[in-house]
């Protein structure tokens, strides 16, 4: 697996898991180096909730800043910021101008039109 895997200088690394015999061997590849190691399946599943966890935590953290995207870049589940929650439903771009149809914490949608290039500052990426 190399998707999206970089080592410390911000090159492309891989990470293998595969099981070998009773442990599960953990291997990464980068050009800095290379590591293997093995450990008990119990510990294998510590270090996959480890992940899963910091995983979490570095979603929270990046969904807790205000991020601004053009009105025509938005997208399903896109969450306004503001006092009132407001979703984003649907996008139609017509030329220069973005249709989004939001939906509030209270049920209620309606459509407005925004110049495709305007400034949305949402509270957190769908």
């Amino acid at each position: 697996m190399t998707h999206g895997i970089e080592d410390h200088d911000g090159h492309a690394a891989s990470l293998e898991v595969t099981s070998v015999g009773a442990g599960v061997r953990i291997r990464g590849v980068a050009p800095s180096g290379e590591i293997a190691v093995i450990c008990t399946p119990a510990r294998a599943r510590e270090l996959a909730a480890a992940l899963a966890r910091a995983a979490d935590e570095a979603e929270s953290a990046q969904s807790a800043q205000p991020v601004t995207v053009k009105a025509g870049e938005l997208r399903r589940g896109d969450v306004r910021d503001g006092d009132r929650a407001m979703t984003v439903e649907n996008v139609r771009i017509d030329g220069t101008t973005a249709r989004v149809t939001w939906k509030s914490g209270a049920g209620r949608s309606w459509t407005q039109e925004y110049d495709a290039d305007a400034a949305i500052t949402l509270g957190r990426r769908g």
